[in-house]
């Protein structure tokens, strides 16, 4: 009973295919679904999946209706060992963004996990919808935590699951469920995985996430389109108005234009601990350097700033161009922003910044379902030292430490909300195509990944 036989016998769990046939079990059930009542599937992958496994392990589960989207119920799970010791927090979602079943290479399913190995590489892939995004990553939490409790009889600390099922469609209900249940998911840190790491051969640690702030812009000044022979030159083009409109808010290579959007110097020690770090886009499309903030590294561009991007654009019909000055233009933009930013300003300023520039025929509408606030971490937090430490013992390897995701999570949940650190460690890369056809995992982040967490939880309860 040492940690080495923990992590031996989770070693032989991935060896043996027993990971892989748990992890093929979540990918079938399919949750991605966009019809209108999905809730079966949802509660489906909660009731037959996530409750069996967590009862195994004598956690007590209950399920949570969600008060704000019905079709997305959460399941809370707790396992109380004594309350002297630490409590930990380990959170995931059951659901994934749409199959795109007719969009995947020839021989894939994206409901069926399929193992392949790459001829130039030798990489072995499992693709699978939800492989990354985000079974494969709590799974992986699950069983790391379930051999060290086969080991030696009980954890040492107490633990409390919350999984949900709407995290693609902006965690609606999250926020209020965490203030709801604040007793129930109390916990000294919330340790959670999702995301990539900073390139596939390092392991990554990243204390919170940048947040997103959706928006529309639109012109729509007539019923319908005008002959562009006839009318040309007569009528504003909204295409025109709306592509200039957006320039002047962002410039041809990506730097923001709006002072308000842009943001306050990072804390010296976020600084410096964004400055070591080095993105090489390992695993992804080729980086272009010259696009976004000029004089910031890669790292600084996606860690220490902030990003306005469009998402979409939309004018007359894409599919059957017509002679005609459209009717509409649209755009769905948004905007990634750090820690200490205020999501509530950004409306007002774009709206000023459009009227100074001559475009007040442009409207504003805040999408739904936005995050809410930005959140990060500071490399001395004592969670943060003691996860690399254990991190490092494990696999050998040097670990990166991100204050802050690039991308987007409802971090503020768990440390706004309900008030803990919190420390997220991912297990997948860049390139793992999620919310795309031929999502996977690489074999070997998720052997590392079994591993180190079941270092991280024996340590936690011996230390």
């Amino acid at each position: 009973m040492t940690r080495e036989t923990a992590i031996k016998r989770v070693r032989a769990q991935f060896d043996t295919d027993i990971f892989f046939d748990c992890l093929a079990a979540l990918v079938a059930q399919d949750t991605g679904s966009r019809a209108l009542d999905r809730k079966p599937q949802m509660v489906a992958y909660l009731k037959d999946h996530m409750v069996p496994w967590l009862e195994r392990m004598d956690f007590d589960c209950r399920m949570v209706e969600n008060p704000v989207e019905v079709n997305a119920p959460f399941l809370i799970a707790r396992r109380m060992e004594d309350k002297d010791r630490p409590t930990v927090l380990i959170y995931g979602h059951g659901d994934t963004v749409p199959a795109m079943a007719d969009k995947w290479q020839a021989g894939l399913d994206p409901l069926a996990l399929t193992r392949q190995t790459d001829p130039e590489t030798g990489q072995v892939r499992w693709y699978g919808r939800g492989a990354a995004d985000n079974k494969g990553q709590h799974a992986i939490n699950l069983m790391a935590l379930e051999c060290v409790l086969k080991e030696k009889g009980c954890l040492g600390f107490n633990v409390v699951v919350l999984v949900e099922t709407g995290e693609e469609s902006g965690s609606p209900g999250l926020h209020k469920i965490c203030e709801q249940e604040r007793e129930a998911l109390k916990a000294d840190v919330l340790f959670a995985s999702d995301g990539p790491r900073i390139d596939p051969d390092t392991p990554t640690i990243f204390g919170g996430s940048r947040a997103v702030f959706n928006f529309d812009l639109e012109i729509n000044p007539r019923e319908v389109g005008h002959h562009s022979g006839n009318w040309g030159g007569l009528l504003a083009n909204p295409g025109i108005q709306l592509a200039h409109a957006i320039a002047s808010m962002v410039d041809a290579r990506g730097k923001i234009l709006v002072e308000a959007l842009r943001p306050e110097p990072v804390p010296a020690a976020i600084q410096a601990a964004v400055d070591i770090l080095t993105v090489a886009g390992k695993g992804g499309p080729a980086i272009d350097p010259e696009w976004g903030e000029p004089g910031l590294t890669a790292a600084q561009k996606v860690y220490a700033w902030n990003t306005l991007d469009v998402l979409a654009f939309e004018c007359g019909d894409p599919a059957q161009p017509v002679n005609a000055i459209p009717p509409r233009a649209w755009a769905r933009c948004h905007v990634r922003f750090l820690a200490g930013v205020d999501p509530t300003t950004f409306i007002p300023a774009i709206r000023a910044h459009l009227d100074i520039n001559g475009f007040s025929m442009v409207n504003i509408t805040e999408a739904p379902n936005n995050y809410g606030l930005a959140t990060r971490m500071t490399p001395d937090n004592p969670w943060v030292k003691f996860a690399r430490a254990s991190i490092e013992q494990t696999l050998g390897k040097t670990v990166a430490f991100l204050p802050n995701l690039g991308g987007t999570l409802p971090n503020d949940a768990f440390s706004h909300v309900i008030g803990m650190d919190t420390i997220w460690i991912p297990h997948s890369y860049g390139g793992c195509c999620q919310h795309a056809p031929n999502e996977h995992v690489l074999a070997s982040i998720t052997r590392e990944g079994l591993c180190l967490m079941t270092g991280l939880f024996w340590d936690i309860g011996e230390k």
